[in-house]
């Protein structure tokens, strides 16, 4: 645990959406004349930043103890303090997860699931909220309805784990966004049934896109067409696609060539683009399982 009455420094290799913005923070830059700290900590969140960082505290122990690390290290996670490594808003209260997926790193670096003390924010970045007892995910509920924001949970809800009264939660919250995963094959079915309890509670719905999904693609033996296959069924069954492309654990390449490209033909498309092909194509499965038209539901649409 960080003790919080040290004056700590943060440096980030990369800008994030998530990185703090206050006057300790310090994004691929080296000290200037103001720099003080009892400690430095380079905090890296991705595997292919790790030489960068070497550089960065070496250049940085002139101020401080510096010390490496972040989720790119392998370095167990502790608890959460609101905005030390990500920016006030942005909440963590959960580690770990209890599966064992072979492209992800976080079973390996913290274990199994473990609830933390649940602290304010309204994006919410767990790894498996879902996996946790229902009532601390009750009580994560009762957390972000306190928040000015919309909820956010960027950190993603596991298909499988999804439950009507979860879904019931997520109706009764003031939702900017809920992330799913299709992360291989197996995954289809299970985000399919949970994409009929997402309709039957009103969150897929017309030109909606509170519920969206990452589609992981590039990952060894996939090919261009059945990572379009997948991005396709994903718009069909009502969530809105985010694309990602697999890259190695140890040093964050891509498997091969073409795959940034693959990526940016869907996510680089106008936001709006992208809600009228996906507005359009989940039609029938709506249809089908008592989803509202576009004009009952375009008033709920919200950008990114």
């Amino acid at each position: 645990m960080v003790e919080t009455n040290k004056r700590i420094i943060r440096v980030f290799p990369t800008r994030t959406a998530a990185t703090p913005d206050d006057p300790l923070v310090y994004v691929d830059r080296k000290p200037d004349l103001i720099a003080e700290a009892d400690e430095v900590h380079i905090s890296v969140v991705f595997s292919w930043d790790l030489p960068k960082a070497e550089k960065l505290a070496r250049v940085w122990r002139c101020v401080a103890s510096t010390k490496i690390g972040g989720p790119a290290t392998g370095e167990h996670g502790e608890g959460f303090t609101p905005g030390l490594y990500l920016r006030h808003g942005y909440t963590i209260t959960s580690r770990g997860c209890p599966n064992k997926c072979w492209f992800c790193s976080v079973w390996k670096r913290d274990g199994p699931i473990r609830e933390l003390p649940i602290k304010d924010g309204w994006n919410v970045q767990d790894d498996n909220l879902l996996a946790c007892s229902d009532q601390h995910i009750k009580s994560v509920f009762e957390m972000v309805r306190r928040q000015k924001r919309e909820a956010v949970f960027a950190g993603g809800f596991e298909a499988k784990r999804l439950k009507d009264w979860q879904v019931n939660e997520l109706a009764n919250t003031k939702l900017r966004s809920v992330f799913f995963a299709y992360d291989t094959p197996d995954d289809y079915d299970p985000l399919r049934e949970a994409a009929k309890k997402l309709i039957r509670g009103g969150l897929i719905v017309g030109w909606s896109n509170f519920c969206r999904c990452f589609v992981l693609v590039g990952y060894p033996k996939d090919t261009y067409g059945l990572a379009e296959k997948r991005i396709q069924q994903v718009i069909r069954l009502g969530f809105f696609p985010f694309v990602m492309v697999y890259r190695d654990d140890v040093s964050g390449s891509i498997m091969a060539r073409g795959w940034e490209s693959f990526v940016k033909r869907w996510n680089g498309s106008s936001f709006l683009v992208r809600a009228a092909i996906c507005n359009e194509l989940r039609k029938p499965f709506l249809k089908r399982y008592g989803g509202n038209s576009a004009s009952q539901s375009r008033r709920v649409f919200k950008g990114t």
